[in-house]
């Protein structure tokens, strides 16, 4: 089975004041962890989907940067799918999620075949990584504007959940208070 990983980082952050992504978390721009979870996947590629001006370290040789120029998620979306070519499945990381639990990713490959996607839950919320399938990215064209896969993902009876112990599945950064927020909850979780 061919998987990558896309992870969307384009947007402006204007809940947050902006530079969101390069924000300090655990003495690292926030974008940085969720590059790690990324390419602690089971895939072949790892793209990231950023603004052309965003200039964080890359902590690995293998992610490619795509720079696109939008604030819809749903532009990030398409475009990093088209992009990433023929594969079998997408992990869909969003760069403002630094707690993703790094062996998740492969617990979900595990559920792709015969699903349209898989997806981490906790508590019964769903979270993240997604992992879509390849009938889901074909899907994925009819997105528009502020949206990810989400509401093709809720219409769906055809999703495999992965029930985590981890809350960091569910964990994202908006706004400035967040990331004191996300340390405070996050002291003592090994990632």
């Amino acid at each position: 089975m061919r998987l990558a990983a896309l992870v969307l980082g384009a947007g402006a952050g204007s809940r947050f004041g902006g530079g969101k992504l390069t924000a300090a978390f655990r003495g690292e721009p926030l974008l940085v962890h969720a590059l790690r979870a990324a390419c602690a996947a089971p895939v072949e590629r790892v793209l990231l989907v950023s603004p052309p001006d965003l200039a964080v370290p890359l902590p690995d040789s293998r992610i490619e940067v795509l720079p696109v120029v939008s604030d819809a998620l749903s532009t990030s979306l398409k475009v990093g799918v088209a992009a990433l070519g023929d594969v079998n499945g997408v992990f869909v990381f969003l760069g403002d999620m630094p707690l993703i639990p790094h062996g998740i990713a492969a617990e979900l490959a595990l559920f792709l075949p015969g699903h349209y996607a898989a997806q981490p839950r906790y508590g019964g919320k769903p979270g993240h990584p997604v992992l879509l399938s390849a009938q889901a990215l074909q899907d994925i064209t009819g997105l528009s504007g502020d949206e990810g896969a989400g509401r093709l993902l809720r219409a769906r009876s055809d999703i495999a959940f992965l029930d985590s112990a981890e809350e960091g599945v569910l964990w994202d950064v908006d706004r400035v208070e967040d990331l004191a927020r996300l340390a405070e909850k996050a002291a003592g979780q090994a990632v």
